[in-house]
């Protein structure tokens, strides 16, 4: 089984490569504020927003992966989401995380929602699978959320004592994971900051660094991670920037983190996978 996964992440990473063009529990509170946040709006724990472009053969500008995982209405088996390093199997499996709420549906063009909390720090990452043809709408959101706009109050788990979390617009790191939408259009504006915080971003799609560049310049946010090629952005990366931010780490030893995983399972030598992330501006 073990050797059917390597073999089939191969052919996964060829066609994304290539594709790189020019248990339902209770509902957590998903209301959303006005765009920015308030003094009162504060997170006691680290809260991690990961933004999922579910991969879709027929909505984006790739060339087809395999149709089972290709789906972009289907999370449960998408390439990155529910395939073997998707985010909700990866985190799943992680020793450092622990599921808490898995909720389907939370929003309009999300189809499913992930809480985890970390087994020894006090950090939460939310992570939402966006419909695959609904990616102009999670690239718009991701923006959002860097600038500090649309903050979401959502209940970290299901115990009544559950604490509420700023998320979107209100937590301390946002991550953007899937195809790179910007390659395919453009917005006709980006979000701009909206208060004082400066929240810090990773995105991992393809050449993100340079499609990315000036929309994230607008948020005010400061890029912790980001790239400069083609790249498969699976969340073994993910993973391991978080891990580095959560101790941290200064932004060379969280790029250092990044190319490391890169390299343990692409294995494209160290030099290569540190000349595909960069931090900072």
């Amino acid at each position: 089984m073990h050797s059917f996964r390597l073999a089939l992440t191969t052919v996964l990473i060829l066609a994304l490569f290539a594709g790189c063009r020019g248990s339902a529990q209770p509902n957590a509170s998903n209301k959303a504020s006005q765009p920015g946040s308030n003094p009162e709006q504060r997170n006691s724990a680290k809260v991690i927003h990961v933004v999922v472009a579910l991969c879709d053969n027929q909505y984006q500008g790739i060339v087809p992966v395999p149709a089972l995982i290709g789906n972009g209405d289907d999370p449960a088996r998408n390439l990155y989401w529910g395939a073997g390093y998707g985010v909700k199997t990866f985190f799943k499996r992680s020793d450092n995380w622990s599921l808490i709420a898995d909720i389907q549906n939370p929003k309009d063009k999300v189809l499913e929602r992930l809480i985890f909390k970390h087994k020894t720090k006090n950090a939460y990452l939310i992570a939402d699978a966006y419909r695959g043809r609904e990616i102009k709408q999670s690239t718009i959101d991701f923006l959002s959320f860097a600038a500090g706009r649309v903050v979401e109050n959502i209940k970290g788990g299901t115990a009544a004592d559950s604490p509420t979390l700023f998320a979107g617009g209100g937590a301390d790191l946002l991550a953007y994971v899937g195809h790179d939408g910007l390659m395919d259009f453009s917005l006709s504006d980006y979000p701009s900051k909206s208060n004082d915080t400066t929240r810090s971003a990773i995105i991992l799609a393809c050449i993100s660094k340079r499609f990315f560049q000036e929309p994230i310049r607008r948020t005010g946010a400061k890029p912790l991670l980001w790239t400069t090629g083609l790249m498969a952005p699976e969340s073994y990366i993910l993973k391991a920037t978080v891990d580095g931010w959560l101790l941290n780490e200064d932004d060379q030893q969280v790029r250092r983190r990044a190319a490391e995983a890169y390299n343990q399972y692409q294995k494209c030598g160290i030099k290569a996978a540190m000349n595909l992330f960069a931090t900072g501006w």
